[in-house]
């Protein structure tokens, strides 16, 4: 049976916004936990220290990559959570996030929380998601 996802919308605003209050998957072979993604490059080091919209697409970048890594795309995501030390910032460069979602058509169910710091100090965004296939 083929992978089947339907969005669970009790409001259509949060559809409008780029995601879903709720994916039900179905027929579904394979689930990946993605640990957060940050910020960083191969080595483990902080990037873009003070420009968060670069941090997003970077962050985005390492999802992507261990989303590769088990033969999956930004296309598989059901589940995403944000976390920020900003979400006033957040928000104002959004679209970087949402682009890319919108690009793979997708609009995983998310959330976005408010922290007071991540692993690293130079680091404000971090991105943890599940995927399915």
């Amino acid at each position: 049976m083929a992978m089947r996802r339907t969005a669970v919308n009790p409001w259509a605003w949060s559809a409008t916004l780029g995601y879903h209050q709720g994916e039900l998957v179905s027929g579904h072979t394979r689930t990946l936990y993605c640990a957060g993604q940050t910020a960083v490059d191969g080595e483990g080091r902080p990037r873009h220290a003070g420009d968060l919209a670069a941090q997003v697409a970077l962050s985005l970048d390492n999802l992507s990559a261990v989303l590769d890594e088990a033969d999956m795309t930004l296309a598989h995501l059901v589940r995403l959570i944000v976390y920020t030390t900003d979400v006033d910032a957040l928000f104002r460069h959004y679209g970087v996030l949402a682009a890319r979602l919108g690009a793979a058509g997708v609009a995983p169910a998310t959330t976005v929380l408010g922290v007071t710091r991540l692993a690293l100090p130079d680091l404000a965004v971090e991105l943890e998601g599940t995927a399915v296939a």
